[in-house]
């Protein structure tokens, strides 16, 4: 009767070292490396991937893919060592995390800015604003003409007819006023300085705003014309035009009730030069005849229309009361 062969041990244990640690597993008698290789991940979570078996004596390094049913009962007697790199170390080899991306708002569009314009407004503009300081308040004064200077509409007007103001300053009501008229204001040599009547006469407040500005744009015009004549005339009315229209503060549009002389009524004036040094123009309220005067010469309407009756009164006299005379 022939020997019968021993019954297989219901299990086997492996044991291998992995840096410097040993582990043992049972397996089924019908075992394979591949199932080491399996357990291997399940338990110490090291990829089959990444596992290499170094058996000794004989076998040497055993790669994965692991498709060689290499039996684990032929391994029982067999130094194994596990190759591969711990959790950590594969958690340290990991690409760091990438930072969140902010959520970037759509980038605004720039305003393009005129170069031009800075450049020229840097150029044609009142090189120096001087108040006088031996007056009340200078420094009222000082945001009056600057505000002047700052003008919209004047700045407008400035670059385009490319003047150019040495000093903006303001005038003193005594030094202009007489019985018969009152200087509103002066152009010395055509641009090398302006001088504004800012103050009331009493020097207990500032005029309004709109009829300095206008004053301004008189005296701007004496930058090419000295005489009061027709020319004169046209291009004061064509100044005072420009900076109302430029004038975005305002939406270009009048804003007073003032009554403006047209240029016809004031042409012939000639120009009034003072003893001081003046020349080449002045703006003057009241004065001698109606009509020496002044661009933009402004009163409120009731002033107006009685001096055009004076006017109309005074040409019929000489005139033995023949004529119509002008209408108001």
């Amino acid at each position: 009767m022939a020997e019968q062969a021993p019954p297989l041990p219901e299990t086997l244990q492996i044991t291998f070292t992995h840096h410097g640690t040993s582990h043992s597993f049972n397996f089924p008698p019908e075992s394979t490396i591949a199932d080491l290789s399996n357990r291997i991940d399940n338990e110490l979570s090291i990829p089959t991937t990444n596992q290499k078996f170094l058996i000794s004596p004989k076998l040497g390094i055993i790669k994965p893919p692991f498709t060689d049913p290499l039996p684990l009962r032929t391994l029982q007697s067999k130094k194994i060592v596990l190759l591969a790199p711990t959790p950590a170390s594969l958690a340290s080899l990991a690409p760091p995390p990438q930072p969140t991306t902010p959520t970037l708002k759509p980038a605004a569009p720039t305003r393009h800015r005129d170069w031009q314009k800075t450049r020229d407004e840097a150029t044609y503009t009142f090189d120096t604003i001087l108040p006088l300081t031996y007056l009340p308040n200078p420094a009222r004064s000082r945001q009056f003409l600057e505000r002047l200077r700052d003008d919209p509409g004047i700045k407008a007007t400035m670059r385009k007819h490319k003047f150019r103001v040495g000093v903006l300053t303001e005038m003193n009501p005594a030094e202009h006023t007489t019985h018969e008229s009152r200087t509103l204001g002066l152009n010395r040599n055509r641009g090398e300085a302006i001088e504004l009547r800012l103050r009331t006469d009493a020097y207990d407040g500032y005029r309004d705003y709109k009829i300095i500005r206008d004053t301004l744009c008189h005296e701007l015009a004496h930058n090419v014309f000295g005489d009061h004549d027709r020319d004169f005339w046209e291009l004061c009315k064509a100044i005072e035009k420009e900076v109302r229209e430029a004038d975005w503060k305002s939406g270009g549009r009048a804003v007073s009730d003032e009554v403006f002389y047209d240029a016809e009524e004031r042409e012939g004036s000639g120009a009034h030069v003072d003893g001081g040094g003046w020349s080449g123009g002045e703006f003057v309220l009241g004065g001698n005849g109606g009509r020496q005067g002044a661009s933009s010469r402004i009163m409120n309407r009731r002033e107006a229309m009685a001096k055009a009756a004076e006017e109309r009164m005074s040409r019929q006299r000489d005139a033995g009361g023949g004529g119509s005379g002008a209408s108001a």
